[in-house]
Formats: structure tokens, C-alpha cells, sequence
């Protein structure tokens, strides 16, 4: 019988941290899921790692080796083979409750539906504290891009999606030389079709390690500018405050700049926002190109 949820971790060079998720996942106590492994062309012992937890027989893993394309590139990856309902990316540093299994199943056996996108719940730090803020206890469901434009959350959220949403949205692009777009990519687009469910539970345990692309999010934006541009375009057209749109149309003139393409008013989805905001994008490109800061930014 296939289980209801599929929880996936990209991983590369994460050997020497990723036994916290499988620790967790031999914890849960509902065993209503499988874990899919994406190895996105590691080159320590994970492959190794994974073959004799496969071999202790404790948890249902799926192992996949691809070469590397960076983590967009493993969850289009993902994406293509999961054959749950639902799914769920619990990162390579991170881990579950141990309860969370159990509790996302049971939500979504009483109030899921195909009215909704699936479920969002809350990240915590190893000590407890909830990361950014709690959503809304005043409202059942809400789309991701409301929640942080609209409802003011902050801070990262544990999302589980349908998979046939996951599966049928466009892929992440793949640019050569480039290995990351923003992963609210794929989730912007199907915030057009359903809400999520809110459910203010702690999901998952995160640490934002040194190797982790949150703490290098200034690098990924000089190193990958088509990726960002291509995910500021779509940002920009859907954003659901005019806030959030100016904040969207600085980041593509920045990327456009990084990139040499002088013909990004004539190429933006929103000119007039794109035009008030290109003196700032001009700062930002600036700042990105000469700072060596490290900002947690992650989306």
C-alpha cells in the first residue's frame, strides 16, 4: 500500500549531518510515510550512509543519485517521483518532531480536500523557539504569499503539498553554470489554485549551518543571477502587496544589472514599478557586488 506522505531531503556532501533526519524518522510515530533521498551528486560517503540504513530496514527510503544541479534541480528531481498524496522537504540539516508524521496525516484525514494546496506548520529552532512567528490563530487557510505579504509572518514555515500540485506546476529552470533559483517559485504558482491549511504545530527542527545556502544568500545572488531574475519576474507579476512588488522589481533590476541586460524595463512584467524602483535595485546591485556579508535571508 502506498503511504500517504512522502518526506524529501535534497542532500550534497550532508553525510556528516544527515543521520539527525533519519534519527527523527526512526522516532515518528506514525510510520505513514517514506523517505526519498535525493543525492545531488555527493561525493562524501552518503551513498554509503544510506545503503545500510536501507539495509537496517527501520525506515522506508528511496534513494536517488543525480548529478549535481543544485537544490532546485533535486527538487524537480523529486517532484517527478513522488507517488504520495502528500510531500514534505525536510532539508539535510534539519529534522522532525516526533510526532509530526502522525500529526500531519491526522489533519489532513479531517480537513483536508481538493480546495486546499495542503498544510503549513511552523519550523522551530533544536531549542524549541518557533523561527520568525506564529501564523494567524484567526484564520483557517491562507496562501503562502499572503501569509508573509498580507498576515506579516515571518520567518520559515514547514510546507506540505499535494503532489499532484507539486508534479503538474513548472519546473524549476536549470541554467548552465548556475546551481539555485528560489524555491517560492514553484510555490507562487500554486498559490493561484488553492490555499494552505494553517496548522500552528512545530513540524520540523532547523539549524542554519555555516555550508547551508540561507547563510550564504549574498554568494548565491552573485552566482546565480538568471536564477533569480527568472524567479523575481514571476514574483513581481503575483505579488500580492504593492510593497511586496516594489521590494520584487529592485531585486530583478539588481539581477538584470549583475547580468549586463540594459533592456530589463522593456523586458519587466510591471514597467512602472520596475522604473520607481530602479535607482534602488541599482543601490542593491551595489551593495551585493562589494559586500562579503552573509545574511540569512532564506525564503
Amino acid at each position: 500500500m502506498v503511504p500517504t506522505l512522502t518526506i524529501f531531503t535534497p542532500t550534497f556532501n550532508r553525510a556528516y549531518t544527515l543521520h539527525l533526519c533519519y534519527e527523527s524518522l526512526k522516532r515518528q510515530t506514525s510510520k505513514d510515510f517514506v523517505w526519498l533521498i535525493i543525492d545531488d551528486g555527493s561525493t562524501d560517503q552518503t551513498e554509503q550512509l544510506v545503503q545500510s540504513w536501507i539495509s537496517e530496514g527501520c525506515v522506508p527510503i528511496r534513494y536517488h543519485y543525480q548529478e549535481n544541479q543544485g537544490m532546485h534541480g533535486a527538487h524537480n528531481s523529486a517532484y517527478e517521483l513522488i507517488d504520495t498524496e502528500l510531500n514534505v522537504c525536510i532539508d539535510s540539516d534539519d529534522f522532525m518532531a516526533d510526532d509530526a508524521v502522525e500529526r500531519i496525516v491526522t489533519f489532513w484525514g479531517i480537513f483536508g480536500s481538493a480546495r486546499y494546496a495542503g498544510i503549513v506548520g511552523l519550523d522551530a529552532a533544536p531549542n524549541g523557539d518557533i523561527i520568525g512567528t506564529k501564523m494567524p490563530d484567526d484564520i483557517p487557510t491562507s496562501t503562502l504569499s499572503d501569509l508573509y505579504g498580507k498576515h506579516r509572518v515571518k520567518g520559515d514555515k514547514k510546507l506540505v503539498y499535494r503532489s499532484d500540485l507539486t508534479r503538474k506546476s513548472p519546473p524549476y529552470p536549470i541554467f548552465p553554470d548556475e546551481k539555485y533559483c528560489p524555491l517560492s517559485y514553484k510555490y507562487i504558482f500554486i498559490d493561484q489554485e488553492h490555499p494552505l491549511l494553517i496548522m500552528n504545530e512545530i513540524l520540523c527542527y532547523v539549524e542554519y549551518l555555516d555550508d547551508g545556502s540561507s547563510m550564504n544568500i549574498i554568494k548565491q545572488y552573485r552566482k546565480n543571477p538568471r536564477g533569480f531574475l527568472f524567479f523575481r519576474k514571476v514574483a513581481m507579476k503575483y505579488a500580492p502587496t504593492f510593497k511586496e512588488k516594489f521590494r520584487e522589481s529592485m531585486h530583478y533590476v539588481s539581477s538584470n544589472l549583475m547580468i549586463r541586460n540594459h533592456r530589463f524595463l522593456i523586458e519587466s512584467p510591471c514597467k512602472w514599478t520596475t522604473m520607481l524602483a530602479a535607482p534602488f535595485g541599482l543601490l542593491l546591485y551595489l551593495y551585493i557586488s562589494n559586500t562579503s556579508k552573509a545574511t540569512v535571508l532564506k525564503r
